[in-house]
């Protein structure tokens, strides 16, 4: 494999679509095991490579060196082989951003509740920080000291004014289910899922009934991945390109 994409399951990505659409090379979806990835890592078989979950983290201690937005973050999605030293990047932030700004969801001196704590909520995290966030609430299942729990969401932080769900509830094929209720978030005005899969996601769906924006993540993946590539072919690539390609997709899922 030259240029590919590296998770445990992948059968929901669109990946390979995108790339193949930005950059004259082909792109291939590899699935690894928790046992499979060491061995794929130390083999360090490809030019290039996007890490996907439950990677981003997993990956560093391969890598020779981070940029400073990688290294700041804690996570990274994007890999360059240099003559068999890893290079790591992130570019989950910028697609991230320039989804934000897309939709003109605006953070600034905003309350956020951040759902799930992997690899993407870090990128997510920095860049709401980066754009002013008031306060930035995470809510993960497992017991941790940074998040706070569900129940305590619904109990304490139904104030919060932005909604991110960066975990993979309600990705395919686990379609109908819903990170959260929102009916009880009376000041949200915006909510915004990194999930692509479903196209419109069950929570963005009760969000835009609920009068409040709703935005899934197709705009941050074809971000995302056209920063990637310009990283991958070491070249600039109109950012006219990202819309381009995410209308091109959406007539093409209506089509079917």
């Amino acid at each position: 494999m030259e240029y590919g994409l590296i998770g445990r399951t992948l059968r929901h990505s669109y990946s390979k679509e995108i790339h193949e659409e930005l950059a004259d090379y082909e792109y291939e979806l590899c699935p690894l095991s928790d046992e499979e990835f060491p061995r794929f890592m130390e083999a360090r078989e490809f030019r290039a490579i996007n890490v996907t979950i439950p990677y981003k983290k997993s990956v560093i201690p391969y890598l020779r060196e981070m940029d400073s937005m990688a290294a700041a973050i804690g996570a990274v999605n994007t890999i360059v082989n240099r003559d068999g030293e890893l290079f790591g990047y992130n570019t989950d932030y910028p697609g991230f951003l320039y989804m934000l700004r897309k939709n003109g969801i605006d953070v600034t001196g905003k309350k956020v509740l951040l759902i799930g704590n992997g690899g993407a909520a870090q990128a997510v995290r920095a860049c709401v920080n980066d754009e002013g966030a008031s306060e930035i609430v995470t809510v993960r299942r497992s017991p941790d000291p940074k998040c706070v729990t569900y129940d305590e969401v619904y109990s304490k932080h139904t104030d919060a004014e932005i909604v991110i769900n960066t975990s993979p509830v309600g990705m395919f094929p686990d379609n109908d289910s819903s990170p959260i209720d929102l009916s009880g978030f009376k000041k949200c005005t915006a909510v915004v899922d990194v999930i692509y899969n479903p196209l419109t996601t069950k929570l963005v769906v009760q969000a835009r009934e609920l009068g409040m924006t709703g935005v899934t993540g197709l705009e941050m993946l074809v971000a995302q991945a056209k920063y990637a590539v310009e990283i991958f072919l070491d070249k600039e690539i109109e950012d006219g390109e990202i819309d381009r390609i995410y209308r091109k997709m959406i007539a093409d899922f209506e089509k079917k």
